[in-house]
Formats: C-alpha cells, structure tokens, sequence
C-alpha cells in the first residue's frame, strides 16, 4: 500500500490504539467476565444458602411479626430495626436485617418459636462480597474509579475492533465464521475478530448499563439530573459503597431519633422500648395481601413525621414498587410503580435487571453468561495473537506509518467517547501529556512501547 495514500480513519492509527487500550483492559475484561458470571446466578445461589431456613417445622400459628423483630434485635445487642422482609412461605424462616450504625447483620428468626437460627454479616454474604468484586475490586471508591476507567477503555477496544473487523472484500470467511482449518496465525486471527463482532453489541450495552453504578459517572449522572431536575435526585441504585454506607449510617440514627422520643414519651430510658415494633403487624397485613415481588421489604421511619415504607426489592426492577404506609392504622398512604418513574430510573432500571440477567429469566442468564465467555475467548486469542507477533524486545505495537494517514473520524469519536465518560476523557488528555512531556525525553522507552522516535 501507498503510505501516501489518504484513509479516513487511519487503519494502521486504530490498530494501534486497540492494542493500546487492549493492553490495559484485557486483566479487567477477565476478571470482571467472571464475577459478572457468578452474579448473574445470584438468585439460584442464594436459594441454595438459604435452603436450611426455607422449609422448617412450624405447628401451629407464628407469632406476631413485632416479636420476630423483637427476638432478632435481642440477638444483636445495641441494634435496631432496619428492614423485615416479608417471608413467601408459612415455613420459611423470617429474616430481618438490624443494625447499628452503618453495619447491618441479617437475622433468620424461626416464626413461631423466635428462635435465633442464624445471624450473617450483611456485607460478608458470598454474593455481596461477589458484587463488591466485580463493582469495586473490594477496594471501595479507587477500585469503582479503575473498574470504570476500565470498562471506559474497553469501550474504545471494541469500537476500533468492529472497524478493524469491518469485511474488505472476500467472502464470509474469517468475517462471521472463523476458518477452524486455517491453522496458524489465521485460525486466531478468525477467532479473534468472528468472536468480537459476535459479542459487541451485547458487551457494549453490558458495560454502558454498569456505568450508573460507578462513582464517578453514576455521579456525573446524578449531578447532570439535579441541575436539570432543580432538586436532589432519589435514584434507586447506590453509586459505589461508600454512598450505600452513608445511607445505612444516616437511616440508623434517624430510627434511633425516633425510638429514643418514642421512650421519652412512655417515660423511660430504653434504647427501643418494646412496643415500637408494634405497628409491623398491621403493616404486614396490609402489604403481605399485595402480592408485590419478593423480597417485599418493610422498613421503620428514619425522621419525625417520617412514614413506615415498604418496597419490593425484585431483581428484576421493572417489577419494583414503592408504598408509604401509616404506622397507627396500617393503611397505605401513596404507592409508586415502576411506571410511574422518570424516564431515566426506568431507562436504568431496564439496563440493570438485563446486566444483572434477571428481566427475562433464564435466557437473560443464558445470553449474558454467552457474552462472558466470548469476552474471555476474545481476551485469551488476543494474547495469543500478540505473543506469536512479538519481537523478543520491544512490546510488540502495531508500526507506526512513516506518513500516517489520518483518522479524523475515529479521533473525533474518541472526542465524544471522552465528553460522555469523563473519565476516559480525563485519562485520554494525561495519556497525551505523558507521551509530550516525560516519553519524547525517552527514546528507548518510545522504542520499547512502539511509539515513534523523534529525531533529535
């Protein structure tokens, strides 16, 4: 080919950027292809942790749901209410969440004996600590800015992968179905770009639904919809666990506010006198006959003049639903449906139930453990593509072209990628700024990295 020769974008330019941001992104693909699998059958793990609970003796009528609460504050000392959920069989072990301050521990109270059958530390759940892993690398805020840094990049991966990918003449050969015959080179190579344009659309929207979780687009969501909106946003998915943290810790002490003016009343001294639960049974028979989806939620007041509230919790959000409820005479005082949130909740809320597969059953499960795997095939043949290429002492970079044609198209892509996810955009200017100010000053580390050296 003549160098000379004008192509719009550059093939050689976005070669080189995919193997850039391929290097950086592929350790995170992997592991975030695997945590992500494990997640997607949170349902059916869980039900299998809690088979102990889920089919007890129970003769005769359980007691009073204020006393199953009563027995599993007992059971932590120094805690309170914050949440009963609703058991969906007469045998199933009631499990109420308590906690102190920002630490919460669920409680699984026999329903008819009140015996204390098991108490787990909310955040040391297998799948809790599952989500934290995929979402944060258990490392809280830094770990939610570098699993979005990554899926940012991995974004730009996939975008110049399509447009290497893109048939130039042939047949179908290598472009929709790998030749597995070919060998060598050719039979990765097909792997490789088949598997990547079978999973991109499905691996985009994975990544572009998982960005309202991150803290810092999930912030950057938040703060563009309180300047449109004129009021604080309610949204109802957490961004990173320090927000999640923040919240508990807030809700405990507005309980305990509460409580504790509930006992001044009644002229006594207690941390929770034992009548503040009281109001849960007639909650209980006013939401249990709803028929919301499981796990149905109840919830004490957080603030004076604050109602109880109850919500379904479904994995699968488009099923959630919001009510306020009066404590006094248990009647419902305002009910909220998936429908009737804004555009952008529900817009989410439908990304989030098909990235965490529950929308449509076990076909999303299905369809996202597909995708998964081909992100893990697409990772392991792009290692292999790379190392069967790479000279023995330099990294192994696409040339850079003497004359390079230009890529205004996908530099201008890049430009409204950095703009959307100002993270990347963040990390594209120090990319620039390093190669300007501290690379140009070394030309063997320009050599090893496979960046072009300047003449001096």
């Amino acid at each position: 080919m003549n160098d000379s020769v004008r192509r719009w974008p550059g093939y050689n330019a976005v070669w080189r950027w995919h193997f850039y941001a391929g290097l950086f992104c592929i350790p995170f693909v992997l592991w975030l292809a695997v945590t992500g699998s494990i997640y997607l059958f949170r349902p059916q793990i869980e039900a299998l942790l809690d088979r102990p609970y889920a089919r007890l003796t129970v003769d005769g009528p359980p007691a009073t749901a204020a006393a199953q609460v009563a027995a599993a504050v007992r059971a932590v000392p120094g805690s309170v209410l914050h949440r009963y959920q609703l058991p969906e069989t007469p045998t199933q072990a009631v499990q109420v969440i308590v906690g102190a301050g920002k630490e919460e521990t669920r409680v699984y109270v026999h329903p008819r004996t009140l015996a204390v059958l098991a108490k787990v530390d909310e955040d040391q759940r297998p799948m809790r600590i599952v989500f934290r892993l995929h979402g944060e690398l258990l490392a809280g805020t830094p770990g939610s800015y570098l699993v979005e840094l990554a899926a940012s990049w991995t974004i730009v991966m996939i975008l110049s992968g399509l447009f290497l990918w893109w048939p130039r003449g042939g047949g179908l050969g290598g472009v929709v179905y790998p030749r597995l015959r070919s060998g060598g080179r050719r039979f990765w190579r097909d792997l490789h770009g088949v598997t990547g344009f079978w999973v991109s659309a499905f691996a985009l929207f994975m990544l572009l639904s998982g960005l309202p979780w991150a803290k810092s687009w999930g912030g950057y969501l938040r703060t563009i919809r309180t300047v449109a909106e004129g009021q604080a946003v309610r949204q109802d998915w957490t961004t990173g666990r320090s927000e999640e943290l923040k919240a508990r810790a807030a809700a405990d002490a507005g309980t305990r506010a509460m409580m504790g003016e509930h006992a001044e009343h009644g002229g006594m001294a207690m941390a929770h006198p034992a009548g503040s639960y009281a109001p849960l049974d007639r909650l209980v028979a006013t939401v249990a006959p709803l028929g919301l989806a499981a796990p149905v939620l109840i919830a004490p007041p957080t603030g004076m003049g604050a109602p109880w509230t109850a919500k379904s919790d479904a994995a699968n959000r488009p099923l959630r639903t919001d009510l306020t409820l009066d404590g006094a005479s248990g009647r419902i005082l305002s009910r909220r449906d998936f429908a009737e949130r804004r555009l952008v909740d529900r817009v989410v809320g439908y990304g989030v139930a098909v990235h965490e597969g529950q929308l449509f059953g076990w076909l999303n499960q299905l369809m996202n453990l597909a995708t998964a795997l081909g992100l893990i095939l697409l990772s392991v043949s792009s290692v292999v593509l790379w190392w069967r290429r790479r000279p023995g002492d330099v990294l192994g970079a696409p040339p850079a072209l003497t004359r390079r044609p230009a890529a205004i198209g996908f530099f201008a892509l890049l430009i409204a990628l950095g703009l959307f996810l100002p993270l990347l955009g963040a990390t594209l200017v120090a990319v620039l700024l390093t190669e300007w100010l501290v690379l140009r000053r070394l030309p063997r580390a320009r050599l090893w990295l496979g960046l072009p050296v300047r003449p001096a």
